[in-house]
């Protein structure tokens, strides 16, 4: 086996277990930013859903999102044992199963599972928007839903030769993919759930309902971008030194950038720098360069931090404004980032960065063909999304309900759906 092929695999299996730790990020970000009462199955679900993503991909997800099929789903090596290995990794021949991602050299399995942490982090993002009113067991059975049907559709369209990968659009490490795809999920099961019990005056207007740990939010948040220097540059798949080190700073460069404006835009705006948005505005400015982050300038990719840590902000009070109650602001981070990422690409992309792919973007001379193809991405993904969740959350309501009792939301989830507490033998007093 030569020096590369293990260097590659190193190289994916390294940066698929940091994806993977940013599900402890997750865990800590959405229980920092919610009610102690609702800690413990907060961090349950976010423990949970890696598991049910691990079995929901194996046996169903990995195939319709990169078995050889039509533009819309795959139809070949539906389960994970039934495929063959095209790897050169392995000497095996390829059988043409995977196709679309027989580009990469490394082991079949190395190839899986670095698929695997990307597909739950997209069923994790759920978590945090229908926080602190959701049954334990229907998020359970939606998370199945999204991890083997919902989110590989999309990836196949995308990531496994369908439709929108013909057409010319780019998505290097899930802007769309992951986190747009999580956003609108995540929106139809918020807009069926309804708002937590007083997060809205009679007037309409919003209460804050503020989390009570920004400490563990702190630490997630720290852990996240940790996360990303392995769900960007490892979306290479390979060991290549110049890629790696370019994705590294645009990465980091957007982060940085989308946490300095999201401070500025709070602060300036309420008159106080919130740590919630700074937190948010890191956030949006990694998932606004997670499509692009391969494919622009490190300068670009500090324009694209600073425009998603302002979007943020304003995408939090929107939503406030127009009562979609989203506990910890996914949907801003990730779905209005996700959208606004896509276009990016349309926008900043350079083609000397990787010849023969993306060609340049608007403000580089290429003209409107690959914004407008981003465009009919980001829309044709949200339409099929929004309105496939809608469907999966409206029969789970139906069948099994979705919402747990008033009692019960007062009381907090932890008790009433896990029968303890997380800081059991504590007194909280609220001086009134």
């Amino acid at each position: 086996m030569e020096f590369k092929i293990i260097a590659d695999t190193m190289w994916v299996l390294i940066t698929a277990m940091l994806v993977f730790f940013m599900n402890l990020g997750f865990a800590t970000v959405e229980t920092g930013f919610t009610r102690a009462k609702n800690a413990v199955n907060i961090l349950s679900k976010n423990f949970v859903v890696f598991a049910i993503s691990s079995i929901a991909f194996f046996f169903f997800g990995w195939g319709l999102m990169f078995g050889n099929g039509n533009p819309f789903i795959g139809l070949q090596g539906l389960f994970m044992l039934l495929g063959s290995d095209n790897s050169p990794a392995t000497g095996v021949a390829y059988q043409g199963v995977y196709s679309a991602i027989s580009w990469a050299t490394v082991p079949l399995l190395a190839k899986f599972f670095f698929q695997l942490v990307f597909a739950g982090t997209a069923a994790t993002i759920v978590s945090g928007a229908v926080a602190e009113r959701i049954k334990y067991v229907s998020f359970i059975v939606f998370s199945f839903f999204m991890v083997g049907i919902i989110y590989p559709i999309v990836g196949h369209w995308i990531w496994g030769g369908g439709w929108l990968a013909t057409s010319g659009f780019w998505d290097f490490a899930g802007s769309t993919v992951v986190h747009s795809v999580g956003g609108w999920a995540a929106l139809a099961g918020v807009l069926v759930l309804g708002s937590r019990i007083g997060k809205f005056k009679s007037d309409g207007s919003p209460n804050a309902i503020p989390g009570h740990n920004l400490g563990l939010a702190t630490i997630g948040a720290f852990v996240l971008w940790l996360g990303w220097f392995g769900f960007n540059p490892g979306s290479t798949m390979a060991a290549d030194v110049n890629a790696i080190s370019r994705i590294v700073i645009t990465t980091n460069m957007a982060a940085a950038a989308g946490i300095l404006f999201s401070t500025l835009t709070s602060w300036i705006l309420n008159g106080k720098p919130d740590l919630g948005m700074t937190i948010n505005g890191c956030l949006a400015g990694l998932v606004a360069v997670t499509a692009s982050c391969a494919y622009v300038s490190p300068l670009s990719s500090i324009i694209i931090g600073s425009i998603a840590g302002i979007l943020v902000v304003f995408a939090v009070m929107m939503f406030d404004r127009i009562k979609i109650d989203d506990p910890v602001g996914a949907l801003s981070v990730h779905l209005v980032n996700g959208i606004f990422g896509t276009l990016a690409v349309g926008l900043f992309a350079q083609d000397i960065f990787m010849p023969n792919t993306t060609g340049n973007g608007l403000f580089f001379g290429g003209g409107t063909k690959l914004l407008m193809t981003q465009l009919m991405g980001a829309v044709g993904v949200g339409l099929f999304t929004f309105f496939l969740a809608l469907t999966i959350w409206l029969g789970i309501k139906a069948v099994m309900g979705v919402r747990v009792t008033k009692e019960e939301e007062i009381k907090g989830l932890d008790i009433g759906e896990h029968g303890m507490e997380a800081y059991s033998g504590f007194q909280i007093f609220t001086v009134q």
